[in-house]
């Protein structure tokens, strides 16, 4: 005797197989969609690593654009004090205070200030000096000066701002 196969029961057996693979790849389809613990943890570990390491990229150049700014300013301020020198045929001076950060500009009423986290130095000539912590630069009609250097300094980061005393220029070095 020879064994039949039956094609209803095949068929049967063929689609119950067919219903379970695809009741699998759906299940498997729906988590693939996503992401696992896993993968979230590392990419969360990534980026709590560089959040914690670009900070002090930022601070570093706040920093040095900061020195840079103030440097700038007191240039143009010692170049404003010698254009009004000559403009109105008298003398006239940029005093610093170094303990305070602070200058003033002939013939302006304003004070102003320099950032805390810089350091200032002031060569000048004796004669200019106020007190210990105070002094200017003066600058005469003919646009010569008394001549003098200002050192603004933060951490291991230094500029220097050089007064000609013949001629008056003012020149930035660092």
């Amino acid at each position: 005797m020879k064994a039949k196969i039956s094609t209803v029961g095949g068929d049967i057996a063929a689609y119950n197989l067919w219903a379970l693979y695809s009741s699998q790849q759906r299940s498997i389809n729906q988590y693939s969609k996503g992401f696992t613990l896993l993968e979230l943890l590392v990419v969360m570990a990534i980026v709590a690593l560089v959040i914690t390491a670009i900070p002090p990229l930022f601070t570093a150049a706040t920093g040095t654009a900061e020195l840079k700014g103030a440097t700038h300013q007191l240039a143009v301020g010692l170049r404003f004090v010698r254009s009004q020198a000559i403009a109105r045929n008298q003398s006239a001076v940029m005093l610093l205070d170094v303990e305070k950060r602070r200058y003033r500009l002939s013939g302006v009423p304003r004070e102003y200030r320099l950032p805390a986290q810089l350091d200032l130095k002031l060569f000048a000539a004796k004669s200019e000096f106020l007190n210990p912590t105070s002094g200017a630069i003066r600058f005469f009609p003919d646009g010569s000066s008394t001549g003098g250097k200002i050192t603004v300094t933060r951490g291991d980061r230094a500029y220097e701002i050089e007064v000609n005393w013949l001629t008056g220029q003012v020149s930035i070095h660092g």
